[in-house]
């Protein structure tokens, strides 16, 4: 398997977008930003899909896409009573522009097909420098601001009697999920980006209880689920994205089998 290159580099890129993904995902739980991350899961599509229109690679288009929307949208659904209308109405509008984009631009629909669900093939060697580089950023950022992000993403009302710029803190992250959809999009697709921003660290919550453990076994979960997947989807010519998405979800519901099992005994 590791004779081709393009699965060594599949599995060089796959390995950086689960660490980003889990890693950023338990604050996405914590932070209660799972519909935002699906949400940008869909810009990102309209993103890559504009980039293809313009000339520029769709990554630089989800990049920019996310990264304008994602301050945008989470100020926008804030507010709970408001979050469902405005995902729906956000979602619906960009997925409209990614196939207007699409539709303008002279790609074929197997291009179209890659990007919503993502390929195992189409990561060359400079794609996957670009995407180590944003997510060695990612990882560098959850550095600097760890302490005063875990203490807002899992006690706000005590980070802002604490002190804490708890607006500077949503601004980083934000910036950190816009470039996790984005490099987590190279594999899996816009569309299912968000399993590996949500799943792994729902999953961490019901088995660990420390911010520590909840990364070590939600990137855990990450980079069993995209090895596993690679390696199934190079055995059995499948979309990786199918064997991601069961591993990670048979994952939560063991997970969740498992809180319900400690509760009772």
């Amino acid at each position: 398997m590791f004779g081709y290159e393009f699965m060594r580099e599949a599995f060089i890129a796959s390995t950086f977008i689960a660490i980003t993904a889990g890693l950023v995902g338990v604050f996405v739980v914590s932070r209660n930003m799972s519909f935002l991350s699906h949400t940008l899961s869909e810009i990102g599509f309209a993103g890559a899909s504009f980039g293809i229109l313009v000339g520029i690679s769709p990554l630089a288009g989800m990049i920019i896409f996310t990264l304008i929307s994602s301050i945008a949208v989470g100020s926008l659904s804030s507010e709970s009573s408001r979050r469902e209308a405005s995902i729906s109405a956000i979602s619906s509008l960009f997925i409209g522009l990614g196939i207007l984009f699409l539709s303008l631009s002279s790609e074929s629909s197997s291009y179209a097909t890659n990007i919503l669900f993502g390929s195992i093939v189409g990561i060359s060697s400079k794609e996957v420098h670009q995407l180590m580089i944003l997510a060695l950023f990612v990882i560098f950022v959850f550095i600097i601001f760890y302490k005063p992000l875990s203490f807002d993403s899992f006690d706000h009302i005590g980070a802002r009697a604490a002190g804490l710029k708890t607006r500077l803190l949503s601004i980083a992250f934000l910036v950190t999920l816009a470039l996790s959809v984005s490099i987590g999009a190279q594999i899996v697709g816009s569309l299912l980006v968000f399993v590996l921003l949500t799943l792994p660290g729902a999953t961490a919550k019901y088995v660990v209880h420390t911010v520590p453990k909840l990364i070590m076994v939600s990137v855990g979960l990450s980079l069993a689920g995209v090895w596993l997947g690679l390696y199934l989807a190079f055995v059995t010519n499948w979309p990786v994205t199918f064997f991601i998405s069961s591993f990670e979800v048979i994952a939560y519901f063991l997970g969740l089998s498992y809180k319900n099992w400690k509760l009772n005994h």
